[in-house]
């Protein structure tokens, strides 16, 4: 089955899927930050280097954001209806130029809405991982989505 066209009953609880692969460039990370992010070691690879960072460094929201379009491109179902909100958003280690990210979602329930029984939310651990397999991003994302059919 295409995972952009899953309904609510098409997620299981233990599913792991890995998907996508961005590679980061130092032009792409300081664009970013200068439109939305402009601390200096986001700015470039001198003013990086006299950080604790050691040299330029994404911004955790370019990071998201990157996760964000790999999430698009590859899992997000035709039939979600947005989400909630995410929790526990953590930046578990710096992302470099030449950084190759791929991603990991794994569900950790699905519930029909009680309230609203034609749709559900999908609450999944989502992991953007580098080349050498390190989780640089985590986030637990509650997606909402259709359901193929009523209960009863």
């Amino acid at each position: 089955m295409d995972r952009k066209d899953r309904f609510l009953e098409d997620y299981a609880e233990g599913e792991i899927v890995e998907f996508g692969s961005t590679a980061v460039t130092a032009a792409q990370i300081v664009a970013f930050a200068e439109a939305f992010d402009p601390q200096p070691f986001h700015l470039s690879d001198e003013a990086g280097a006299k950080t604790p960072y050691g040299g330029l460094i994404a911004s955790g929201w370019h990071t998201a954001g990157m996760t964000m379009r790999m999430m698009v491109e590859h899992i997000i179902s035709r039939h979600g209806l947005g989400s909630p909100g995410v929790d526990e958003l953590r930046w578990l280690r710096p992302v470099r130029p030449g950084d190759v990210l791929t991603c990991r979602a794994s569900i950790l329930s699905v519930r029909r809405s009680r309230s609203k029984p034609d749709r559900g939310v999908v609450r999944q651990q989502i992991e953007t991982l580098n080349q050498h397999g390190e989780v640089v991003l985590s986030w637990i994302g509650n997606a909402m989505v259709r359901a193929r059919h009523l209960p009863g």
